[in-house]
């Protein structure tokens, strides 16, 4: 029977935790009830400000303006624009609101999963852990990809299985950097993000100051099917906004997270739709050459608005980019399957720590090594499939507010989300519209291996369900 760790890590907080056991075909359901900080308390571990956190998240979350490009040649320059800008309606900006809320609820390791666990017991809570550790194979593989198609810059001969070659050293490298333990800590991704915003900074100015076309001209390409418009293009969008309710699995590590969660919310989320729209707008505006954009290019209207200098420069921090959000994606979803072994749900092997680091190395080889084997497609195609798994994460996240309120009215949250029963509803009806869109019109490889991925998740939930029972029947028979 999977099992439910009883005592949350040790940060300093008071927390006390009461667990509500219901037998149902060896189910249990458990309830956190997390009480505020004690002022009486103090702590040995050293936490990230709300200003290093900030710069945390949006190095997790954004990184930059890069990996957008490709939507602008099949959704058309117009609709990319008016996706950047007005999708968080429908997807960030509710998740942010429901990671908010439930951060100062339960402010515990493991985030959303433990939320969605809560809420709604073991087999969804498993859902939760198992398609985000899935949806991390997808994302990973994907900036490597993309890594790799901004070193072609320099190299245009990197192709082929040179390309794949060049992604899989770069899987290696952050393998070993995570496996010896290396922190994100919020210096390190504020030295990152000054290293990318230079040169963008620039491009925008520059190519605002050469305004000669209609950015959002033609609205969408002609003579393109309607799923390539408005799938893939979409697809590309919603992973660009995902991931802002990840960074509640190290709510621990941030000082005060019931009121720096929030806050840097606030922060990140429009400075993320601005590292979007603006290099796309300044770009567009100074060339018009929509026709052109493609993974990397970024770099190539750099080249073109600022001179070689300017397309180097924003080469080295497209490269920069990329290999900071791999290092983040390692670090946050390679403990995932550390958690759910932990609760009984994965072979306990995934539990081993290294004997000098300290780290879940197995699980980071495991999930490295699947990262490799999927870096052989190109960025558009990991995409599409991520994002049914990234989509149906969010929804299991943001039906949590709900289903919390419902089990947990009294849980003590120092912010709510605004607006009450209406904002509760549109919370979790926007990422629902969101998600039947993306589904409905997403591209053929999306349709064809998005619902595979998303079964997988029952099919390893039941089978690990059945060995327990054998375990458990057979350990019966021995007494």
């Amino acid at each position: 029977m999977p099992r439910l760790p009883l005592h949350p890590k040790k940060t300093g907080q008071a927390v006390s935790l009461q667990v509500e056991v219901q037998r149902d075909s060896c189910t249990l359901a458990a309830i956190f009830i997390v009480n505020a900080p004690s002022s009486s308390t103090t702590s040995t571990v050293r936490k990230a400000s709300l200003f290093y956190f900030v710069f945390v998240m949006f190095s997790y979350t954004t990184g930059g303006p890069f990996g957008l490009e490709a939507m602008v040649t099949t959704s058309g320059p117009g609709m990319s624009l008016l996706y950047v800008l007005f999708v968080p309606l429908f997807w960030c900006i509710p998740v942010s609101l429901v990671a908010a809320e439930l951060t100062t609820a339960m402010p515990v390791e493991g985030g959303f999963y433990r939320w969605s666990r809560a809420a709604f017991g073991d087999f969804w809570g498993f859902l939760a852990g198992w398609w985000n550790w899935s949806a991390s194979f997808l994302l990973g593989g994907s900036y490597a990809v993309l890594f790799t198609d901004y070193l072609a810059y320099y190299f245009p001969g990197i192709t082929g299985w040179k390309h794949w070659l060049v992604s899989f050293a770069l899987i290696a490298f952050i393998t070993w950097v995570n496996v010896r333990g290396i922190q994100m800590v919020g210096k390190a991704a504020t030295v990152f993000e000054l290293l990318i915003f230079i040169p963008v900074l620039v491009m925008i100015v520059l190519g605002l100051a050469k305004w000669h076309h209609n950015p959002f001209v033609p609205l969408v390409p002609p003579n393109q099917p309607f799923s390539k418009v408005f799938g893939v293009g979409l697809a590309l969008v919603i992973w660009a906004y995902s991931g802002y309710e990840q960074l509640s699995s190290v709510a621990e590590e941030v000082e005060n997270p019931q009121r720096s969660y929030p806050r840097a919310l606030a922060l990140v989320v429009p400075l993320s739709i601005a590292a979007y729209f603006l290099p796309t707008l300044a770009a567009l505006a100074a060339l018009g050459d929509w026709q052109q954009w493609k993974d990397g290019y970024f770099s190539t209207a750099a080249l073109l608005i600022g001179g070689p200098w300017l397309g180097g420069l924003m080469t080295i921090a497209a490269m920069i980019c990329n290999v900071a959000l791999l290092n983040s994606t390692v670090l946050t979803t390679t403990r995932m399957p550390f958690a759910l072994a932990e609760d009984g749900y994965l072979p306990p092997f995934l539990t081993r720590r290294h004997p000098r680091y300290g780290t879940p190395w197995i699980a980071i080889l495991i999930s490295a090594a699947i990262y490799a084997s999927l870096a052989l497609h190109s960025l558009g195609d990991l995409i599409s499939i991520y994002v049914w798994l990234r989509a149906a994460t969010t929804v299991l996240t943001v039906l949590s507010a709900w289903g919390l309120r419902r089990k947990r009215p009294d849980l003590p949250r120092a912010f709510r989300i605004p607006g009450g029963n209406l904002g509760l509803v549109y919370v979790i009806a926007m990422p629902l519209a969101m998600t039947y869109v993306v589904v409905r019109y997403s591209d053929p490889i999306a349709i064809r291996w998005g619902p595979w991925a998303l079964a997988a998740g029952p099919v390893v939930y039941f089978v690990v369900k059945w060995f327990a029972k054998r375990a458990a029947q057979k350990a019966a028979k021995a007494e």
